[in-house]
């Protein structure tokens, strides 16, 4: 058995390996949620999160590694508590702090954050150590103390009153929404429906109010989605939003729903509701499925006359007259760009088409990680002059996946960040290997996301209203990106304020096969 020896301490590798075990085994049995951050690396990403992290903030390890921990107070920033956070990192110091953070489905949750440098031989920071505890309880329980009883018995009578004084007012405005509303007591029957769901659904009030729910319609609504929703789902997760279920019924065909569920919890006549909104989406599911047939075929029925234009146009450039005239030489050179242009327009169609198809296929091999993103950032640097891109750190991995997909999610980034900031002059790529994972980034400075595009900017066709009237686009570039990220089991995202420039990172988890 190997030894290590240290001045006058011996170890041998089993009982390093042990007690490293044990101690992984007591980090991840706590409940308290442990961190720790790379204060080496830019912006002091986080490498390592154990289980309990997990659980309190509903991410998945993917999400959290590689994120500077601000990502937790989501559009909350302006708290006190960051400051203190800043100077703390900045000093290289300890703090303790209460904060406001979210989960990963949106809800609030208080932190009590115990946040501690580590330093190495030399007294620099080089990483740090963060244990917070879920307090919500217990700020929930403070906050309740802090009420007199007066004023609580008065607002629970005003609330009283109001109810009583709106009951007709609610009714009314429920009658008018254009969508289908039920009202189900605990036990699942029936209290009330409104005009949408009787006309959409072929059935009167005599026929619904007062029934169980799996008993309408000769048990049409006996549903195996909706009992799961209403059985399962909602008791741990109220409310429950957009939660879809596809029916045949008897009378009125296939119907696609769209669910939002809200069980309600009050005193008095009103005691244990359940609210159920129902959007049908029938009708707009098939016509996003004739809108993908159509952008399939399309695609396809002009690839085929796009190669055979490009065909000639090449056979124009390799046998263009030595004495033919600059103007002519220019209008093949223009042709055979936009050509390209057009080509590229009608992959990136094709490449929509096949994910929502689920037709998108990787072809994984091992390849050098740094030397494509060097490649493919040189490729770029040599067509666009006005920029410098910069790349800074490395990853020293091979990586198992589709070279070309990554290529392409590259491009795609590099291409916007010279794109939308046309007033600066550099781009910089910064590559990392945090903990497991790969980890890039391409910061440009120039106009910026909004918080609310931020939140949008992945999805398919959709483009910022003041990025739209300057740039031209389709606005599918992003979309392709985040797909092919998450089919190599990454994370994409951006952070961005406006007028200050953006940056787009992603991570790929690194197999021990692959890595170097």
């Amino acid at each position: 058995m190997d030894i290590i020896q240290d001045g006058d301490f011996s170890f041998s590798n089993g009982t390093l390996k042990r007690d490293f075990e044990l101690l992984t085994q007591a980090v991840n049995a706590s409940i308290s949620g442990i961190i720790i951050t790379d204060n080496q690396q830019p912006d002091n990403p986080i490498i390592y999160c154990n289980e309990a992290f997990e659980r309190i903030t509903g991410y998945d390890r993917r999400d959290i590694i590689g994120h500077n921990c601000r990502f937790l107070q989501m559009d909350d920033r302006n708290q006190k508590e960051r400051e203190i956070l800043r100077n703390a990192v900045r000093n290289g110091e300890k703090c303790v702090v209460e904060i406001r953070n979210y989960r990963k489905n949106g809800e609030l949750f208080w932190n009590e954050l115990y946040m501690s440098p580590i330093q190495d031989e030399q007294g620099n920071v080089t990483y740090f150590i963060g244990v917070q505890n879920d307090i919500t309880l217990r700020k929930k329980a403070e906050q309740e103390l802090r009420q007199e009883k007066d004023k609580m018995e008065k607002r629970i009578e005003e609330r009283t009153r109001l109810l009583k004084e709106s009951e007709e007012y609610l009714a009314s405005i429920v009658q008018t929404v254009r969508e289908s509303l039920i009202v189900l007591d605990v036990d699942y029957n029936v209290i009330s429906v409104n005009q949408h769901f009787l006309r959409t659904f072929k059935v009167s009030s005599e026929e619904t109010e007062g029934k169980n729910m799996y008993q309408l319609g000769n048990g049409q609504w006996n549903i195996p989605r909706l009992k799961e929703l209403l059985e399962k789902i909602l008791p741990t997760n109220n409310p429950v939003i957009e939660f879809e279920v596809e029916h045949d019924f008897p009378h009125i065909g296939k119907k696609i729903m769209l669910l939002n569920a809200h069980r309600i919890e009050l005193e008095g006549q009103f005691k244990d509701r359940i609210l159920i909104a129902i959007e049908d989406i029938t009708e707009r599911r098939s016509i996003e499925r004739r809108k993908d047939d159509f952008l399939s075929i399309a695609s396809h029925e002009l690839k085929t006359p796009l190669t055979t234009i490009k065909g000639y146009v090449s056979m124009l450039e390799r046998l263009m007259p030595e004495n033919a005239g600059e103007k002519f030489k220019g209008v093949v050179n223009k042709t055979s760009t936009y050509i390209d242009r057009l080509n590229n327009l009608i992959e990136e169609l094709l490449d929509v088409s096949r994910i929502q198809t689920g037709n998108i296929e990787l072809h994984k091999e091992a390849f050098d990680f740094d030397k494509m993103v060097r490649e493919t950032v040189d490729g770029l640097q040599t067509a666009n002059k006005s920029h410098r891109i910069v790349i800074k750190g490395k990853t020293t991995s091979n990586f198992v996946g589709d070279e070309s997909h990554l290529v392409q999610v590259m491009s795609n980034l590099l291409s916007n960040a010279i794109k939308y900031s046309p007033e600066r002059d550099e781009i910089l790529v910064y590559l990392s290997l945090v903990s497991n994972y790969l980890k890039v980034s391409v910061t440009d400075y120039g106009m910026g996301i909004s918080p609310e595009d931020q939140q949008k900017i992945f999805e398919r066709f959709y483009r910022a209203s003041d990025i739209q009237q300057r740039f031209p686009g389709m606005g599918i570039g992003l979309y392709i990106c985040d797909q092919i990220i998450k089919n190599h089991g990454g994370s994409l995202w951006v952070e961005s304020e406006k007028g200050k420039g953006s940056t787009f990172s992603f991570t790929l988890p690194v197999s021990e096969r692959s890595a170097v």
